[in-house]
């Protein structure tokens, strides 16, 4: 079972992509976690990485995809995987097409977690992460027992500028720009599943244990 997942920033998909890797015990699989193991682990590719990470630079995508096919091959991702930010744009997701094809493998489901964006721009800037320890809660959803005073530490929260409603903006017009045509890609392909991320945590992982059975 290989699975990717698709949706904006702050839609959800990467909670619902560690519950996928439980239920099923197969890799939860991220870029970042692929670059970070490669680079302290001192591999080729994790130094040929660290080269453009370096300089501020975007790894480029023919090494992206180097790095996802040589973690898909190992031992633990033998009965699938769940990727996670990866691929964002379409010359990315027929790079890893035909990666795969050439180890005779290919993605079985695309999950889309369908939210629209006024409702994550409300969901991200209700978020409050604490300065001294890093704890998260949202003003709705998890609210802290005092107002502005971390329930751990006694921390104070603050908006962080990632989720500042401009600042959610400017990245899902990104998304919209680069990543909304994989959804084209893989309808045309016959994989693509949509799932309504609106609702609660749970109702959406049901959904999705709903299509992969």
């Amino acid at each position: 079972m290989k699975i990717i997942m698709l949706g904006a920033p702050g839609a959800g998909k990467g909670t619902q992509a560690k519950l996928i890797a439980e239920k099923y015990n197969i890799p939860h699989i991220s870029t970042g976690d692929i670059f970070r193991a490669n680079i302290k682990n001192g591999t080729e590719l994790g130094k040929k990485a660290k080269t453009y990470m370096d300089k501020g630079e975007l790894v480029p995508d023919e090494l992206v995809v180097d790095l996802v096919v040589d973690r898909v091959a190992k031992d633990d991702a033998k009965n699938g995987y769940v990727l996670d930010g990866f691929p964002r744009t379409i010359p990315q997701a027929e790079a890893l097409d035909a990666a795969l094809a050439k180890i005779n493998d290919k993605v079985d489901y695309a999950i889309d977690v369908d939210v629209p964006d006024e409702n994550i721009i409300n969901r991200m800037s209700g978020r409050r992460a604490c300065v001294a320890c890093g704890g998260t809660y949202h003003i709705v959803n998890v609210p802290p027992k005092k107002e502005g005073i971390c329930d751990a530490c006694g921390g104070e929260l603050i908006l962080r500028d990632d989720d500042k409603p401009e600042t959610v903006k400017k990245r899902l017009d990104v998304y919209h720009e680069q990543t909304q045509p994989l959804i084209d890609y893989y309808t045309e392909k016959g994989i693509l599943k949509t799932v309504d991320g609106t609702v609660d945590m749970n109702d959406v992982f049901a959904a999705i244990v709903g299509i992969l059975g």
